[in-house]
């Protein structure tokens, strides 16, 4: 299965969610607040789009896991 625009959006924006969740419990260091300031519109737009961006990825693993011709390994 090849992933679209889409998938590699959703893709993306969960890693750098992901990132920004491993700093915060390893340093105590929130990236986000760091670059774009604490409780800004412009983090907050952050949050939104690594939110939409792991909505994404759950319908794209939906996708991948409903697949008719998928092989299993042996």
């Amino acid at each position: 299965m090849r992933l679209n625009g889409l998938d590699w959006t959703g893709i993306i924006l969960t890693i750098i969610g992901g990132l920004n969740w491993g700093l915060i419990g390893l340093f105590n260091f929130n990236l986000v607040s760091f670059l774009f300031g604490d409780n800004t519109l412009l983090s907050r737009i952050v949050y939104i789009l690594v939110g939409i961006g792991a909505l994404i990825l759950i319908y794209t693993s939906t996708k991948v896991s409903s697949r008719d011709d998928v092989t299993e390994c042996r």
